[in-house]
């Protein structure tokens, strides 16, 4: 019976310990000799892609549902000091790649959003989020508790403007969405962002001392326009009209990391048009995001600028995933590409309306990716290193690692203490919306198809196959 007990215990671990196993192979590594003058001053740059990151280790990711010790940057931040909510302006020193120096709010006082209404866009209520943002003061904002907030017109952000949904449910939704245009430093962290609808032919109001006509707007979720030193982090963002984040009109020094993108057709697109050379000079990180279920294209889609495509996660796109024209530079590291079944879309890049005996000269290549299920990327240009250097943001971590680096990726949820902040509604950041905003925090859940809802399923398939395994030993002993 001693004997029966021990070996139930030994295969009790065993089956816990293997439930959700970690990938730790390395892809294979691209040395490029003919830039090897050029990697010595980049050696340490890139020691972590090249190699495994020693720190790295097995216990640290498997720390990673509670935000911390992930390995990813961002979120290793700030997730692993447990009182983070008496410091959330520590938010603005987390940013990585071309975006990290947006100042957001950060030295501002803060706003708290008390009202989910937005009933007239030239005059907003104090306390709305309309009222917050078009202010000329740097502003740290929060909201006192879950929202929905439907809006009536875009919502036009001033510079030094920090959105910080952490602690709350937050959905933004409604005319025009999101636009920064012709501002700097803004930071948006942790809100939903969809089902966003064209607009205009109003007027509405951008600062306290002005308002003016707006065209209709495009229907974007985000639309960046003009602007510089923006840091969009930790959102979730799906169906709306246009693209769920736009990047245009010149601007640049933009980071989009550890979103999750769903159920859409024209992902992202970055540059206006083919000849708008102001656009020549646009840098955009692309970091930690997942690209999940039902996309179409545009994940993004390039014109012009330098682009850094670096661990993400990208899964069955119908047509392609990153696509571009105007010969821009793409530079895609350790990201994974799981292509979808239909065997004529495997290819993850589309050049779009150029012959190949013109982008056969653009700067593409793919180095450290892991492609899946016949994904296969089609690289261009010079491996030569200072092609790149305008593309290069964030040390990319090897793509083995993707699982970890992109599980909590979307909008934060409330585990335990973890996104429990200061201004949290009284039933905690995951209680249920108020009856009167006629949505509940589940009814997205499919839409936003999380790494962390993955894991709990996982685990609770596991514990239920060792319940069964258990009651078989006990019979047999």
């Amino acid at each position: 019976m001693a004997k029966g007990v021990a070996f139930l215990l030994l295969l009790s671990v065993v089956l816990l310990g293997s439930a959700a196993p970690v990938d730790f192979t390395l892809p294979g590594q691209h040395p490029h000799p003919e830039s090897v003058a050029h990697e010595v001053h980049r050696q340490a740059k890139r020691a972590s892609f090249l190699k495994v990151n020693i720190s790295l280790t097995r216990r640290r990711f498997l720390a990673g549902e509670d935000g911390c010790l992930t390995g990813n940057p961002i979120d290793d931040c700030w997730r692993c000091d447990p009182n983070w909510e008496k410091d959330r302006q520590r938010l603005a020193d987390c940013g990585v790649g071309f975006g990290q120096y947006a100042l957001g709010g950060k030295g501002g006082r803060f706003y708290v959003v008390t009202d989910s209404s937005d009933g007239d866009a030239v005059n907003p209520k104090q306390g709305t989020l309309r009222h917050a943002v078009i202010q000329t003061e740097p502003l740290w904002i929060i909201f006192s508790g879950n929202m929905l907030i439907r809006l009536s017109q875009e919502l036009i952000f001033n510079s030094y403007k920090t959105l910080d949904g952490r602690g709350a449910n937050v959905h933004i939704i409604g005319g025009g969405c999101i636009t920064l245009q012709y501002v700097t430093d803004v930071i948006i962290h942790n809100v939903h962002v969809h089902h966003c609808y064209q607009s205009g032919e109003t007027v509405v109001r951008s600062s306290p001392t002005h308002y003016g006509w707006r065209t209709r707007s495009d229907g974007d979720g985000i639309s960046v326009f003009g602007a510089r030193n923006i840091w969009i982090d930790h959102c979730s963002l799906w169906n709306c009209k246009d693209g769920l984040i736009d990047v245009i009109m010149g601007s640049t020094a933009i980071t989009v990391s550890n979103c999750h993108f769903s159920h859409h057709n024209e992902v992202m697109l970055l540059g206006h048009s083919d000849g708008y050379l102001p656009d020549s000079g646009m840098q955009v990180t692309i970091a930690f995001n997942k690209f999940g279920k039902g996309l179409t294209q545009r994940m993004p889609r390039c014109r012009r600028g330098y682009i850094h495509v670096v661990n993400n996660d990208f899964t069955m796109w119908e047509m392609y995933a990153i696509g571009g024209s105007g010969n821009p530079t793409i530079n895609s590291q350790g990201n994974r590409y799981i292509a979808p079944f239909d065997a004529n879309a495997k290819e993850v890049t589309k050049r779009l309306d150029t012959g190949e005996e013109e982008w056969r000269e653009w700067n593409w290549r793919s180095e450290g990716d892991i492609m899946i299920n016949g994904a296969y990327f089609v690289s261009s240009g010079q491996e030569v290193e200072q092609k790149y250097e305008k593309a290069y943001s964030v040390d990319p971590k090897s793509a083995a690692y993707i699982d970890q680096l992109t599980l909590n990726s979307g909008v934060l949820r409330s585990r335990g203490h973890t996104l429990v902040g200061r201004w949290a509604a009284a039933g905690g950041a995951g209680a249920n919306f108020d009856a009167n905003s006629g949505v509940s925090d589940d009814d997205y859940e499919e839409d936003e198809d999380s790494g962390v809802a993955a894991v709990v399923v996982t685990r609770r398939r596991s514990e239920s196959a060792f319940v069964l395994v258990l009651a078989v030993l006990l019979f047999l002993f």
